[in-house]
């Protein structure tokens, strides 16, 4: 089963958008763009408190040291 994870490699703020992008398989610039026109259709508020749970909830990836 495959799992999301935030993106080590893409990231501008904490990986969130990247991790999605990776998970979906798709450019992150997409999710970002995407991000973006829905936090401005729904006045910014609800977009920026998805991305804060998003973060908190989506788990780093594991280290295999």
């Amino acid at each position: 089963m495959k799992k999301m994870y935030l993106s080590e490699t893409d990231k501008k703020i904490s990986g969130v958008c990247g991790g999605i992008a990776e998970f979906f398989d798709i450019d992150s610039t997409l999710i970002r763009l995407a991000w973006v026109i829905l936090s401005i259709i729904t006045t910014g508020f609800p977009g920026l408190i998805a991305y804060i749970i998003s973060a908190l909830i989506i788990p780093k990836r594991q280290q295999n040291v």
